[in-house]
């Protein structure tokens, strides 16, 4: 059985930084791709980074490239976010998700992942 577990998240200021952990079990991710996406309240579910777990492909949207650098450990089976220069409109629940039927791409689609982890919720404060 495939779970993904975020933690990592929390309250910060604004400029401040937090790091997102997804722990992933349950199955070989060699060839899969994961993602991180976030939603908001009242807003739609939205990708943020996408790496591929075996090729290290990385794809970011405009508000993460730069800031929020996604990386993998193969040895701990994690994928990890690492979120700087956070600002309030960075405030939401951000999810860890695996796409298993990839093509190789990388996809922003929330329906191209098959599995999902529960949430981890960032605040950010002005």
């Amino acid at each position: 059985q495939v779970q993904l577990v975020e933690s990592g998240g929390g309250l910060v200021q604004a400029g401040g930084s937090l790091r997102l952990s997804c722990a992933a079990s349950g199955r070989t991710f060699t060839r899969d791709v994961m993602g991180w996406f976030r939603q908001a309240p009242g807003k739609e579910r939205e990708f943020v980074a996408g790496i591929r777990w075996g090729g290290l492909a990385r794809y970011y949207t405009d508000s993460a490239k730069g800031r929020f650098p996604i990386s993998r450990d193969a040895a701990k089976n994690t994928v990890s976010l690492q979120m700087n220069s956070l600002k309030p409109e960075d405030t939401a629940v951000y999810y860890c998700a695996a796409d298993v039927h990839n093509s190789g791409r990388i996809s922003i689609q929330p329906t191209d992942y098959d599995y999902w982890g529960q949430g981890t919720q960032v605040t950010v404060s002005s």
